[in-house]
């Protein structure tokens, strides 16, 4: 159990994580760079994934600056090839790996008549078979290790309807009945898997939903507080929190859980 480092009669570093390795997919924005600040923030060490390997080299740079040292690789986690490459590359630069933040994922929008073949490929490729992936590579990994921490960003998407998201409600849908998969298959060996279930937060996507409307961001972002009953949007690093709970030694008894972290959205 890793206890609080003093710094000051009024400061508290907390150290949930002092030592750990930890691997965060589509960490070069939005909810996995917010994350993986968090986690370095906790004394972890931090892999970011991302499909950009502009975004893994801004966001190193960014970390860097603030006195954070980040390994990133750049792939596609819907790819076999790419996800063995880049999780062998993090436990060469890591060692054992202790957690994973599978947050990778896209947002393909319209309804049964408008999403195209192609579409739907490319959503469930990324946002399912991405969490897949990336846990068949690690999850015997931690097995080794005889412990671990899975938790997967699915959606408040994933536990309700919406019109026009049937793409991407189904496969957040599906990310939620995985994580509890996983749970019951592992529960018993030392690793938990839990997800995130955001409501609609303030990130790039969040950006291009407002575009593909033609909507202003200040209207768009009105539009959608009114939707969550605290009456805002929620901030990255919110969800951030929510997952290093989960991932924590906090939440030691939750495994399969389905973290609504969604301002109210699916109390309604």
């Amino acid at each position: 159990m890793a206890y609080p480092l003093s710094t000051g009669i009024d400061r508290v570093i907390p150290t949930r994580f002092h030592g750990k390795s930890v691997i965060v997919t589509g960490g070069a924005s939005g909810i996995g760079k917010a994350t993986a600040e968090r986690f370095l923030e906790e004394g972890a060490r931090v892999a970011i994934f991302d499909v950009s390997e502009e975004g893994c080299l801004r966001v190193a740079n960014e970390f860097d600056k603030k006195g954070h040292q980040i390994f990133t690789a750049a792939g596609d986690v819907s790819s076999q090839t790419q996800v063995k490459r880049m999780v062998k590359a993090a436990v060469k630069h890591l060692g054992a790996i202790d957690v994973l933040f599978n947050n990778a994922g896209i947002l393909v929008e319209g309804t049964v008549e408008q999403v195209t073949e192609e579409d739907w490929d490319r959503i469930m490729a990324i946002n399912v078979k991405g969490v897949f992936l990336m846990c068949k590579e690690v999850v015997p990994l931690m097995l080794s290790n005889g412990h671990g921490a899975i938790v997967n960003n699915a959606s408040c998407s994933g536990l309700v309807g919406d019109r026009g998201a049937i793409a991407y409600n189904t496969s957040k849908g599906a990310v939620v009945l995985m994580t509890k998969c996983l749970a019951l298959d592992y529960a018993d060996q030392g690793i938990r898997v839990n997800c995130v279930c955001p409501g609609e937060i303030e990130t790039p996507m969040f950006r291009q939903e407002a575009r593909s409307r033609g909507m202003s961001l200040n209207k768009y972002r009105s539009q959608l507080s009114a939707c969550h009953p605290i009456g805002r949007l929620g901030r990255p690093r919110e969800v951030a929190d929510a997952v290093l709970f989960l991932a924590s030694d906090d939440a030691s008894f939750i495994t399969g859980a389905a973290f609504s972290v969604d301002g109210g959205y699916t109390c309604q």
